[in-house]
């Protein structure tokens, strides 16, 4: 990036709806780190059980990937505002039920049973409206600049992300040992009323709703879209899979607790590895851009990700287990920063809401697939097992790939026409 990309990139922060939605970005995934840390803490705390790891991945995954097409459909339907509005809304409510399941009252008072499963149904809510904040802010974006601005709005978009997923679970381990779970969670709470405060500052659009029509048809023009196009196609999947068996994260309770011995605060470094290393990668590829070559590119970050797995499930180390994580966090930027470009770009704007939630089919919900795995991995195979079975998987479907795929070594991010 050049003096004036740099410039240029600043600029965008000018525009106060864009600045608002940046903001709220972070704050927004900030909160659902520090929850989703939290609350995945209170359960290894409360059963011992890596499985339920697994199946607070479970319980959101079920409705993200069951309601996410029709999410987009409605996405595309509605006033991207609104939906989004709306979205932040429920998120506040889930805080506030949020807040009171993880009270030792509530466990008190209702007991461990009640407690699990609550973390469960609290869980599926989040999922249920990630479905719908998807397809919102993926087609709100690009209607708060100018398209020319479109891959520096991604820019900050991507990096707002990354800043939240790396904040939130960081501040949950350090507020968790410093203040305990309750009073972390009331953080996370007061972030998504602020959320809710900033959302004032977005007006509403006028909008040119989706012709009736048969809603099967509709809903069904994001994947004859994805499907047709080789490119998409082929990245989709490989990300898909590498996620599925690389979702070692999701037994971060039984490292830092059992294997690591480092604590709350151990516990929330290592979840935010990942998004440290992704987030130095984006800073990077603003200045050495990736645009030949790509493909190669994206298959030996992805086999270097799977490396970084076996290396971390072996680890008996805290620091060399936050390096294998931060090293993996950087060779997944890779793939979010190709699949992300592709999709913005290359995607038609009356379909962006459907093949937003496709996309979160492929590689979103592929997150809480690959926790659920990882944990009944744990539960059968042991936990340090599951995890290198994991990263073997990862590298064994970049070798696949690479001899089934070839046309993917091909790709180049400045020349779309290459499928």
């Amino acid at each position: 990036m050049d003096h004036s990309s740099a410039i240029s990139l600043l600029h965008l922060l000018r525009n106060k709806e864009f600045s608002a939605f940046i903001l709220i970005r972070f704050l927004l995934i900030s909160a659902l780190f520090m929850q989703s840390t939290a609350l995945s803490y209170q359960m290894y705390q409360l059963t011992g059980n890596p499985l339920n790891l697994g199946l607070i991945g479970l319980a959101e995954l079920i409705p993200a990937l069951s309601l996410s097409v029709f999410a987009g459909y409605l996405a595309d339907r509605m006033e991207k505002r609104t939906l989004y509005f709306y979205c932040v809304m429920a998120y506040i409510f889930c805080g506030a039920l949020t807040l009171w399941i993880s009270s030792e009252q509530f466990t008190r008072n209702f007991g461990l049973w009640l407690t699990e499963w609550s973390i469960y149904g609290v869980m599926f809510l989040n999922g249920t409206i990630r479905a719908f904040l998807a397809p919102a802010s993926f087609s709100l974006l690009p209607q708060l600049i100018e398209r020319g601005k479109i891959p520096q709005a991604i820019t900050w978009s991507s990096t707002s992300w990354l800043l939240g997923s790396v904040c939130g679970p960081l501040f949950a381990g350090v507020l968790m040992a410093w203040i305990g779970l309750t009073p972390t969670i009331l953080c996370a709470f007061c972030a998504l009323i602020i959320c809710g405060i900033l959302m004032m500052r977005i007006r509403k659009r006028p909008f040119t709703a989706l012709p009736q029509g048969k809603i099967l048809e509709n809903v069904s023009q994001g994947f004859r879209f994805i499907f047709s196009n080789k490119i998409i196609l082929a990245v989709l999947s490989l990300d898909l899979f590498a996620v599925l068996f690389g979702g070692a994260e999701a037994l971060l309770p039984v490292y830092s607790d059992e294997i690591l011995k480092c604590g709350a605060t151990g516990y929330g470094w290592l979840r935010s590895a990942h998004g440290i290393g992704s987030l130095l990668l984006l800073f990077l590829l603003a200045y050495l851009p990736l645009k030949t070559r790509v493909g190669d590119k994206l298959l030996l970050s992805i086999a270097g990700f799977g490396i970084c797995i076996i290396l971390f499930g072996i680890s008996k180390h805290f620091w060399f287990s936050f390096v294998c994580l931060f090293m993996a966090g950087m060779f997944d930027g890779v793939s979010v920063v190709i699949r992300h470009s592709i999709l913005q770009l290359k995607t038609p704007e009356e379909i962006k809401g459907r093949v937003s939630s496709v996309n979160m089919m492929f590689i979103s919900s592929s997150n809480e697939l690959g926790a659920f795995e990882s944990g009944l991995a744990a539960r059968f195979l042991g936990t340090v097992p599951a995890v290198v079975f994991g990263g073997c998987m990862t590298v064994l479907i970049v070798i696949v790939t690479f001899f089934g795929v070839p046309t993917l070594r091909k790709v180049q991010l400045n020349d779309q026409n290459d499928e």
